[in-house]
């Protein structure tokens, strides 16, 4: 990655309070970024930023699925760079407000990408998606070309938003990519439906941890760092390697079932955890897993952190936090 490459370019990052969105926001800023975060709640309690790097970059509170506001901000602020992370993220919540998330998700995307175009200024937008946009297929790991075949909200609004992009490139010559992660994890996750965050909180506590599936569904875990270097390595090369239009997934390769992921938990972080399995899961794919070879070959991208180094960070991390509060 080159450093020299972020230094002064003003870079517009929706969701920057979020998990992703706030660990993304952190490396721009030490790579000398000009960063405007724009998010649908900024209350400064549940986050990673400190104070001081609060007075570092603009936040501004507002949706990305009000236009005319995502239009001033890029206008305003002479936007460059894109990382469109905002989102309605959890799938539960999506299956219950399935409006909101099509809102967040879909007109969300096409807000940005309709103000990019009619502006004409934006160099790169980099859209972050999910595997979840691939929905259920018989043949593993996906890849890039996999067809598209969410069933449910959630899963939906990301395979649209993905062939949003894809027709805003192709029509508009919007220098637009997607990125498609596994199930990210580390530091500064407080969405306690996912399954690491909600671990750490209930070996904190003594709690017993409640796991919606039967505990064998298989997932891709990348730690939070590995995917930030894959969203800048992505935002820096694709003007040079011609990559607008494309889609990349980013992983680890290496699944595992929600049971054996826990037990690493364990193991690593030297405390018990109880559990109990609900076998509850409703409208989730049982197994689903990348393969991230176009991402490696054509981006040089891979990870630095085995799961094991990524738990271990991410535990410490879980246990100043709560040691802290």
């Amino acid at each position: 990655m080159k450093k020299e490459f972020w230094r002064g370019k003003r870079v517009l990052v929706t969701g920057h309070e979020g998990f992703l969105g706030s660990n993304l926001t952190r490396q721009l800023l030490e790579r000398g970024a000009k960063i405007v975060g724009l998010d649908i709640k900024v209350d400064r309690k549940e986050t990673i930023f400190t104070q001081e790097e609060y007075k570092q970059f603009i936040t501004i509170k507002g949706s990305v699925a009000d236009f005319s506001l995502v239009k001033k901000i890029m206008a305003q602020y002479k936007i460059e760079i894109i990382f469109h992370v905002a989102a309605e993220a959890i799938v539960g919540r999506s299956l219950e407000y399935p409006v909101n998330t099509f809102q967040a998700n879909i007109e969300g995307t096409w807000n940005i990408l309709e103000a990019g175009r009619q502006l004409g200024t934006v160099a790169a937008i980099i859209v972050a998606s999910s595997d979840k946009a691939y929905g259920s297929h018989k043949i593993l790991p996906y890849k890039e070309d996999t067809p598209l075949l969410g069933n449910h909200p959630y899963d939906v609004s990301k395979s649209c938003a993905d062939l949003i992009a894809y027709t805003y490139h192709y029509t508009y010559d919007v220098p637009v990519a997607v990125t498609r992660c596994g199930n990210i994890y580390g530091p500064g996750d407080f969405n306690y439906s996912r399954i690491i965050p909600e671990a750490m909180r209930c070996m904190y506590y003594g709690r017993t941890l409640l796991i919606r599936s039967d505990g064998k569904f298989t997932r891709d875990y990348v730690y939070v760092d590995d995917i930030v270097n894959g969203y800048i390595l992505l935002a820096e090369k694709l003007k040079n390697l011609k990559l607008a239009g494309e889609a990349f997934n980013i992983s680890d390769e290496n699944p595992l079932s929600v049971l054996k992921l826990l037990g690493q938990l364990s193991k690593l972080s030297g405390k018990k955890l109880n559990y109990k399995i609900l076998d509850q899961a409703q409208y989730e794919i049982k197994d689903q897993y990348l393969a991230s070879g176009k991402a490696r070959k054509i981006l040089g991208w891979k990870p630095k952190y085995t799961l094991e180094q990524g738990l271990v960070n991410t535990i410490d991390w879980y246990n100043r936090y709560y040691n802290d509060k």
